[in-house]
């Protein structure tokens, strides 16, 4: 199991559970690095079993395809209220649905608001002239004096009338904002740079420990052995080009980008900076994520560090949290903020959306079609090669071949 890449590790584990026989099918992420074949497969599985599958994912496309219910559970309010819906439907309709909702209420609370707004301005000039008048009548006239008290009674009665009406009045619609998140402006790549002109006869695995066939070996006999992935790949990206890697799962991919970053990220003509699948390779477990992202450490830095954390959906709490404490999608959001403070012109991204939540893919998406730099990426996200990448490359053993777009 050791040798086998993420998506393979996920296959064995469906296989699994689904030996079994099970009566319902509970799953937490099933499409989390699989490839895009076996996430067809997926879909049907879903879609065909004859129990109830009951799961938890952050892929539109998966979740638009298979779900009849949708259970949405939203942190309002900096995590300090909550609030779940449970709606039997698809998720296209649900979010059609939850959008024409907030509009109406939107503009329900904005007509309510303008109208509350002339009954106060309306209130204040009643009591304004009945006040004038009660400091202006003389007490030789004690009849006008009863009369205007039984005025600011009434408007007092009208006031208190008026801010019932007001506490009943519609509010805005709530909801778990999107994360906020974008690169410099400033950041180019000229059309005609070379990004990168890669060449590779043969791409190989990282050494990986199995035992030797002959029966007559012995002990430290068993050794490391190597395995050929792909043979005769070539690779040029030229310009802000925004490219993507497909492939089955163990054909590679994660090798060859780890080769990508490496040569691109010691090259001093571009500026380079690397998402990895495995988030532990480049963070800091112990370290919080403002401490991670600090280069100085003085208080102006730190205290625009925390701004940009706060736009990504951080609590307070949260930023003095070590990294090892953090989901994968708030490692994520550490990853894609300290690329967006380093002033990058190229993104090397190893399923760069796997761990952001359908309300946050779309502004992920939007962020990285709208960059101005050159993107090399792996992913299985249809959404995100469908509106990001420029050019789909399908990596097999005979090397790289461009793929029709999705």
């Amino acid at each position: 199991m050791d040798t086998l890449s993420g998506g393979e590790k996920i296959k064995a584990q469906l296989a699994r559970i689904l030996i079994g026989h099970p009566t319902v099918l509970l799953l937490d992420e099933p499409s989390n690095d699989i490839d895009i074949e076996t996430l067809k497969w997926l879909e049907d599985m879903i879609l065909h079993a004859y129990q109830p599958v009951l799961y938890i994912s952050h892929d539109e496309t998966l979740i638009e395809r298979t779900a009849n219910v949708i259970i949405h559970i939203e942190q309002l309010r900096r995590k300090t209220v909550s609030r779940y819906t449970v709606a039997r439907t698809t998720y296209d309709a649900y979010i059609r649905q939850r959008n024409a909702q907030f509009e109406s209420q939107r503009r329900e609370a904005q007509n309510e608001k303008r109208q509350e707004e002339l009954r106060q301005e309306k209130f204040r000039r009643i009591q304004q002239k009945v006040e004038h008048a009660q400091s202006a009548v003389s007490r030789q006239d004690p009849h006008t004096g009863q009369l205007l008290k039984k005025k600011m009674k009434a408007v007092k009665s009208m006031e208190r009338r008026f801010e019932r009406e007001s506490s009943g009045m519609t509010q805005m619609p709530e909801s778990e904002d999107a994360i906020f998140l974008k690169f410099g402006q400033d950041i180019s790549m000229p059309a005609g740079k070379t990004v990168l002109d890669l060449h590779l006869e043969r791409l190989i695995t990282p050494g990986v420990a199995r035992r030797n066939e002959d029966p007559g070996c012995e002990g430290d006999a068993a050794g490391v052995s190597e395995e050929i992935l792909a043979e005769n790949i070539n690779l040029r990206v030229k310009g802000a080009e925004k490219i993507c890697i497909t492939g089955q799962n163990g054909a590679g991919k994660t090798t060859l980008l780890k080769i990508i970053a490496e040569e691109l990220l010691a090259r001093r003509d571009i500026r380079a900076a690397y998402m990895p699948q495995d988030y532990e390779e480049l963070l800091d477990m112990d370290k919080t994520p403002v401490e991670y992202l600090a280069q100085s450490g003085d208080r102006e830095e730190v205290t625009r560090i925390r701004t940009y954390l706060g736009s990504m959906k951080y609590t307070a709490e949260e930023m003095e949290h070590p990294v090892a404490e953090l989901s994968g999608g708030q490692k994520a959001k550490v990853l894609l903020l300290k690329m967006s403070m380093s002033g990058a012109d190229v993104l090397i991204l190893d399923e760069p959306t796997r761990n952001f939540s359908p309300l946050s893919g779309p502004v992920i998406r939007e962020v990285l079609r709208d960059y101005k730099g050159a993107i090399i990426s792996i992913s299985h996200d249809r959404k995100y090669i469908k509106e990001v990448c420029d050019t789909v490359y399908r990596l097999t053993r005979e090397g790289l071949t461009e793929e029709e777009r999705l």
